[in-house]
């Protein structure tokens, strides 16, 4: 199925024409050739993938000026892992390469958060339902934000395989964020989180309850098991 630049726009910017040239770009061996498809036919349709993935997904936590630079990047990355697309295994390149995109920026943006954070305070969850610091237990505090890292790590590289529906993958990495930021969350209640999270996914609140729920049974399930063993099974 096409898809569309933007809205407004007559213009498709990944066809069945664009999968096309993509075998045909992997099927050829003269270098002369490869670069005219390519240029011809190819990468418009991964600078556009790449922008359209960044402005939906939110990805603005880059190390460089201007997002054309970190698009270079990708696209690079891109080009690195073209030749393993393979038509016959029933995937379409747009999804395909689509997938790449996220985890790559899911992943970039992971490592950016932690290279922000200077100190990290425990958030605990009152009968209230409130967020609040607790700076007073220091061996659970190192325990904890040690558990978190690694389940903010584990569960972002495995998000789309985690939640493979719909738009359920955006709106876990919206909960996952409160995480990444948790060094910036004071007092939150219940309510202000959930707004927080709409603002960055535009879904009713039952969907995000669903999706925090399931977060929350693999936080709590390998939690324990870290307490008990002093490592954790991702």
């Amino acid at each position: 199925m096409p898809r569309k630049a933007a809205p407004g726009s007559s213009r498709y910017y990944f066809t069945d024409e664009t999968e096309d040239a993509i075998v045909r770009y992997n099927a050829s061996s003269d270098f002369d050739e490869r670069s005219k498809i390519y240029g011809e036919e190819i990468h418009y349709a991964f600078f556009k993938l790449t922008q359209n993935i960044i402005h939906t997904f939110k990805f603005y936590y880059t190390e460089v000026d201007q997002i054309e630079h970190l698009q270079h990047e990708i696209i690079t990355y891109l080009l690195s892992k073209i030749h393993l697309f393979d038509p016959s295994r029933g995937a379409k390149a747009y999804s395909y390469f689509g997938t790449i995109v996220k985890r790559w920026l899911i992943l970039y943006n992971t490592k950016n958060y932690k290279k922000r954070i200077q100190k990290v305070d425990v958030v605990e969850l009152d009968r209230n339902d409130d967020f609040r610091y607790n700076p007073g237990e220091e061996h659970i505090k190192s325990d904890l934000d040690k558990y978190i890292d690694l389940f903010v790590g584990y569960t972002s590289e495995n998000i789309f395989e985690l939640f493979p529906k719909g738009n359920d993958a955006q709106i876990a990495d919206a909960v996952l964020e409160l995480f990444r930021k948790r060094e910036n969350i004071e007092i939150f209640n219940k309510k202000a989180l959930y707004i927080y999270i709409r603002e960055m996914v535009d879904v009713k609140t039952p969907k995000i309850t669903r999706i925090a729920n399931q977060l929350y049974t693999i936080f709590k399930s390998e939690y324990l098991f870290y307490l008990d063993n002093g490592y954790a099974r991702f």
